[in-house]
């Protein structure tokens, strides 16, 4: 949620933010609109309840004609004094509704534009040249069947389209990347969590997946839970209506957990394989900083999804993100997007969001830094996104007879094998 005091002061950022978002401009001038009528029955309601006030002080001593018309008065005030309140009341409510609708404020740095329009911040790695090695390689899911790893036909019978199995080593690498990426979360700092999947609608709206998001997300209506699309909604709603002492600062955490996605929109894209599902694990980052260290925070979290890239040894690319791509509650979001060969073009594993104080003040986290008490700021990034991960995995690192080589970092959690290989049929 955005200052409303910034608001105030710099209605032109919030419009052009908007705009620059593709997003409804005129809402930051309904917002202005209900504050100003909020405030100023704020103040009738406070005048009038002055005068009532001092009519109770004076109506005892009166006496007769005088009396009668004190009493008449207070009776209108009795009044006004409600209409006002009433008034005040709405304006307020209406004032929090549509500033619930408003998103981040844009970093000026961002690139203006859409998907297509990122900035690309670095290369690392180089994509491997199959044809010069002499054989066309194969995409994810043909690997991953002849492996033993991936069973999407079952899941299917099961649960329908975009859900899959994954067995046997498929199982295993999926066990092994998620212990690689939380113990390099470990070593970095972060407190490692199992987060709880089903959150309240306060969460869910919170950290701002009730606005645009709110068709990709799963409700159950019956008990009113929603299913999170990633931890870090549970993550933010850790510390809620909290007040964290500056010294504590920066908290950070890394959490294991189950993702649903309705994936509303996506229908024709990426069908084949496990690359955008409706269900999937991920090892998601998340930090709460001082507001003024939002930005430091931010590279630090992409510099170690990087490191967790490289160690994987996968090509891959950092982008920008364009205005027109953001989540409501990110001011700025790299991406890091690895090579897929098949797929002729780099497609994102994992990103990381500087939410500065958005999060916070919708979910009343505060920071206490001496007398001194104000919001901070959220920033979350994913490390390891499985699904996409192992797609990347089997892509990059593929071998001419169907065996797939693995990086030194997965090892110790894989038996210390060095490569996965086709099982017999």
């Amino acid at each position: 949620m955005i200052d409303l005091r910034l608001l105030r002061e710099d209605p032109d950022r919030a419009r052009a933010s908007q705009r620059a978002r593709g997003e409804d401009v005129g809402l930051v001038d309904a917002v202005l609109s209900a504050d100003e009528r909020r405030r100023a029955s704020s103040s009738r309601f406070d005048e009038l309840r002055a005068e009532q006030k001092q009519l109770g002080k004076l109506i005892p001593r009166a006496e007769g004609e005088e009396k009668a018309e004190l009493l008449r008065r207070a009776g209108e005030l009795s009044t006004a004094v409600k209409t006002a309140d009433a008034e005040q009341g709405e304006a307020a409510e209406e004032t929090q509704r549509l500033l619930l609708r408003l998103g981040n404020l844009i970093h000026p740095e961002v690139p203006v534009g859409g998907e297509e329009d990122f900035t690309l911040r670095e290369t690392i790695g180089t994509p491997r040249d199959f044809a010069a090695e002499g054989f066309e390689p194969k995409d994810h899911l043909e690997l991953g069947q002849a492996l033993g790893a991936i069973d999407v036909e079952r899941a299917a019978k099961v649960s329908g389209s975009r859900f899959y199995y994954l067995t046997g080593v498929g199982a295993l690498l999926e066990l092994a990347l998620v212990n690689a990426a939380v113990a390099k979360a470990t070593e970095a700092g972060f407190t490692p969590m199992l987060t709880p999947a089903l959150v309240r609608p306060d969460a869910m709206e919170g950290t701002g997946f009730l606005g645009q998001a709110a068709q990709d997300v799963y409700h159950l209506e019956k008990d009113d839970f929603y299913l999170v699309g990633t931890s870090e909604v549970p993550l933010a709603g850790y510390h809620k209506d909290e007040i964290i002492e500056a010294d504590r600062l920066p908290l950070r955490y890394a959490a294991f957990s189950p993702c649903f996605r309705r994936e509303a929109g996506s229908y024709g894209k990426d069908t084949r394989g496990i690359f955008r599902v409706h269900q999937f694990d991920k090892v998601e980052m998340f930090s709460y900083v001082a507001p003024e260290e939002s930005q430091e925070e931010h590279l630090r979290l992409l510099e170690w999804e990087k490191e967790w890239l490289s160690g994987l040894e996968l090509p891959f690319q950092v982008i920008d993100v364009a205005t027109g791509d953001l989540g409501a509650s990110a001011a700025r979001k790299y991406d890091c997007e690895a090579w897929i060969p098949t797929q002729g073009k780099y497609r994102e594993l994992t990103s990381t969001s500087d939410c500065t104080e958005f999060q916070s003040r919708r979910l009343s986290i505060r920071v206490r830094d001496g007398k001194q008490v104000r919001p901070l700021a959220t920033l979350n990034g994913t490390l390891c996104a499985v699904p996409r991960t192992i797609v990347a995995l089997l892509e990059n690192h593929q071998r001419e007879d169907g065996s797939v080589w693995l990086p030194p970092v997965l090892r110790p959690y894989l038996g210390g094998r060095e490569a996965l290989e086709p099982v017999a049929r």
